[in-house]
């Protein structure tokens, strides 16, 4: 795991997941299946990216209903079992996939106004950026995303969900935390459990309880903004709010 710039500056904290959160798209999710059919032959090859290619236009989350996948790595590694890949190849095939992570083979776009957003946050809060992804051209993605500079912290190789609490160790001590992520159980159900608040991007499971949630992460932006500007004994809820269906006073112009 590898962090920089670990110095607090606010007694709030907003701690954002990368893959499906900040970083958008499914082109690394389709490098990292393009990468696990070089094992096989050509025409099971092709039945397979033909699969995962389908499950991610009916879930570009790679949430398909009926397969329990939690992300789009999840749904490939699913898939790929269902057409013969090799599971000891999988942990090579995404290595090399994220060797090519925000070039035009794995390709990643920013949510609506992220760039904007952390802008505004960032006179209110610090702003962490915790994966589980190994620190191979995380920074190039950053960059292509156009959030260089934007975050106080960056972690890496996290391990979520237990690798959480190292996170959450560094930033709880300063005050009130919001996480914010994809995947309940990994990037949410860790902060809850000690107190923190969180928002869901995404659809819920049954095991789901963020404070806030909404189907996209720009929809989310007025009720962190609310947070980040309410006074402090205000900042905790028992309750889950749907953001989309919520106004929220005190949203900056830039949202």
């Amino acid at each position: 795991m590898t962090t920089q710039h670990l110095t607090p500056a606010h007694t709030r904290t907003l701690v954002f997941d990368f893959d499906g959160t900040v970083s958008l798209g499914t082109g690394p999710v389709l490098a990292y299946a393009r990468a696990a059919a070089t094992t096989l032959a050509a025409d099971d090859a092709s039945a397979f990216l033909s699969a995962v290619e389908r499950g991610l236009e009916q879930a570009p989350s790679g949430q398909l209903p009926g397969t329990g996948a939690i992300d789009g790595y999840d749904l490939v590694r699913m898939l790929s079992a269902q057409h013969g890949v090799d599971p000891a190849s999988l942990g090579d095939a995404y290595l090399a996939s994220r060797g090519l992570l925000a070039s035009d083979a794995a390709p990643v776009v920013a949510p609506r106004g992220l760039a904007e957003f952390l802008g505004f946050a960032r006179d209110h809060a610090n702003t962490v950026l915790a994966t589980n992804a190994p620190d191979i051209r995380v920074a190039e993605a950053i960059s292509a995303l156009g959030l260089t500079g934007l975050f106080d912290a960056v972690y890496t190789s996290v391990g979520k969900p237990g690798g959480l609490d190292s996170v959450l160790d560094d930033w709880l001590p300063t005050g009130d935390l919001l996480s914010i992520g994809d995947v309940w159980v990994n990037d949410l159900a860790p902060a809850a459990a000690r107190g923190a608040l969180t928002a869901l991007v995404g659809s819920p499971d049954e095991t789901s309880a963020p404070t806030y949630r909404a189907d996209h992460l720009h929809e989310l932006y007025p009720v962190i903004a609310a947070w980040l500007e309410s006074p402090h004994e205000d900042n905790h809820s028992d309750r889950t709010t749907t953001a989309t269906t919520t106004t929220m006073k005190g949203t900056p112009s830039v949202l």
